[in-house]
């Protein structure tokens, strides 16, 4: 099973329970569990949610927070590019974009495993090491 790096992106407000079940969702689809995943990670503002802030500490995991400029480096690596997140945030795809870049803090190089997942309020890409 390869070392997962979890990217998130949400929606102000988002519950622990949506990231989670999204998260369940995924790892359940490639037949993974939650003990493969190294960390959490989002864009500066968003690791402040209270969600990802839960979900993070209910499975002990890190969570990072990367800036737009830390995670505009991946966009030539994205499977998306949103013009709604870039207005938001400055950068055209947080989940993708944040997995990569946790991945990358461990590794020197990684790779998207899992594009862009969507389901309500919450995004989820996941990347493993190159």
């Amino acid at each position: 099973m390869p070392a997962l790096y979890a990217g998130f992106g949400c929606r102000r407000g988002c519950s622990m329970l949506a990231l989670q079940t999204l998260l369940h969702q995924v790892l359940s689809q490639y037949g993974w569990d939650i003990s493969a995943l190294h960390g959490l990670a989002s864009i500066t503002g968003k690791a402040a949610e209270p969600g990802l802030q839960q979900l993070a500490a209910h499975f002990a995991l890190p969570l990072l927070g990367f800036s737009a400029d830390q995670l505009r480096r991946f966009e030539p690596q994205l499977s998306h590019r949103s013009t709604l997140a870039y207005a938001h945030t400055g950068c055209w795809g947080v989940a993708e974009s944040a997995a990569l870049a946790l991945a990358c803090s461990d590794h020197p190089a990684a790779q998207l495993i899992v594009t862009r997942q969507v389901l309500g309020p919450a995004t989820l890409a996941l990347a493993c090491p190159a």
